[in-house]
């Protein structure tokens, strides 16, 4: 049987004859969810959400409930909502489509959540690239104040709170939560430290703050309306919900396909949804979860234990899509984003990308990440560029290695993975690039490598 798409949270998108408008959304069911929410005592709200067991949805993969029951309610301080909206992580595209297609289902899902942690004010942090997506978002606010959904004694409720849309600079580093909260409030991206600046403590103005992602709050009005058990039973046990994966590069038909936890493998979606390959050509490798997830070989295998503890050999297109199933063959979910390189892709050149990109958005604070992410783009774009020397490879790794564990925020982490798996699994090739390079340049050329850093 041919895998299928379960869309829930994309259940509007491209949808004949559907628009952003709220007349449309509530036509289609909109907002009752929300009218019902301000009638629950918030306490079995929350309670609802961690019985979903509902993973956040934007990378990090924290379970959603628990992330609530943190915030600090005894300080006596407002508590603050944020949406992350920036979708910052190279590969992923999935947020976008909601907030131009259906921004009233992420609107409500806001209003769903703001009542259940008792908010009295929200942001959405949207990347500054998306320039439609803001002016959609401001209308859509609009018209669902106007509808007394937003704004003061929301449903007749007594309960008020608002939404301020905030647009970012198009920074990498805004996707962790304390680098967007140190934004939001007008400073410069850095992320802080942990402890103590747990945002549900410490977050936005000093204050108790939750941060989801887009996706992550599309489901709270489901969760609400079908209940955190229902929820819990959805695909995965671990896992549960749909994901909306966005595949992008060598496939035949590149997108965005909703799917239920478990319910598929990697191979059924890039060969069943995706087309597969482009004609006369094989896949060669795959990062599932953004650029910043290990990579996966395709012709690689893996033993993973089985529930009852024995193992089992699978192949990458064998693995469940769930994160874990990821986790069991040494990457991530992530947030979704597929990307797919053939055989025509030249591994070194695909690592000099992105470690060129990861060396741009460094924010600089942490001095692993700051001179690690430079060496290692300056390092791939040496190799690219002909200059290779054979320990380019040992020194490339090293750069990689040291950089892991050393930083406040992960980013340093997320900008070595890459490096270290493309290493780990296509050393053949980097090394065989050099040899080619140094039999064609000649003794003299193998001797200027030490000079040429850039």
């Amino acid at each position: 049987m041919a895998a299928v798409q379960t869309r829930i949270i994309y259940e509007h998108i491209d949808l004949e004859g559907w628009n952003a408008s709220i007349e449309k959304y509530m036509g289609a069911g909109g907002y009752d969810v929300l009218k019902s929410t301000v009638a629950r005592p918030r306490e079995e709200l929350c309670a609802e959400m961690e019985k979903s067991k509902l993973r956040g949805r934007g990378g990090a993969g924290f379970p959603t409930g628990m992330k609530w029951k943190f915030v600090d309610r005894k300080s006596g301080k407002p508590v603050y909502l944020v949406c992350n909206a920036d979708e910052s992580e190279p590969g992923t595209c999935k947020d976008r489509l909601i907030i131009y297609q259906d921004p009233h289902k992420l609107i409500e899902g806001i209003m769903c959540t703001a009542y259940a942690i008792n908010a009295k004010q929200a942001f959405i942090y949207i990347r500054g690239e998306y320039t439609n997506g803001y002016r959609i978002l401001i209308n859509a606010i609009e018209e669902a104040r106007s509808k007394g959904f937003v704004g003061e004694n929301i449903c007749g409720s007594g309960y008020g709170c608002d939404i301020t849309v905030c647009r970012g600079a198009g920074c990498y580093v805004c996707g962790e939560e304390t680098g967007l909260i140190s934004s939001l409030a007008g400073g410069r991206a850095y992320p802080r430290i942990k402890p103590p600046y747990f945002p549900a403590a410490m977050g936005l103005y000093d204050c108790p703050t939750v941060v989801n992602n887009v996706e992550t709050l599309c489901w709270v009005p489901i969760v609400f309306k079908e209940g955190g058990e229902a929820v819990s039973k959805m695909g995965s046990p671990a896992d549960p919900g749909t994901h909306i994966w966005g595949v992008s590069g060598l496939v035949q038909k590149p997108g965005r396909y909703e799917i239920l936890s478990g319910a598929c493998t990697l191979g059924e979606l890039l060969y069943d949804f995706c087309g597969g390959p482009l004609p006369g050509r094989r896949l060669k490798a795959v990062i599932p979860g953004g650029s910043s997830m290990k990579i996966l070989k395709w012709d690689e295998k893996f033993r993973i234990k089985q529930p009852d503890g024995s193992e089992k050999e699978i192949r990458v297109e064998d693995i469940r899509l769930d994160a874990q199933s990821f986790m069991a063959c040494g990457t991530a979910i992530g947030s979704c984003g597929v990307i797919v390189m053939d055989n025509t892709v030249d591994i070194v050149e695909a690592l000099a990308n992105l470690n060129q990109f990861y060396a741009h958005e460094s924010c600089g604070q942490c001095t692993p990440c700051r001179e690690g992410t430079l060496w290692m783009s300056r390092i791939t774009r040496r190799i690219c560029e002909g200059w290779g020397r054979p320990e380019d490879v040992d020194l490339l790794m090293s750069v990689a290695d040291n950089m892991c564990g050393r930083t406040i925020c992960a980013l340093g982490e997320g900008a070595a993975w890459p490096t270290q798996s493309n290493l780990g699994k296509f050393k053949d090739e980097y090394c065989e690039k050099i040899r080619r390079q140094q039999t064609m340049g000649g003794q003299a050329r193998a001797d200027n490598n030490a000079y040429r850093l850039i």
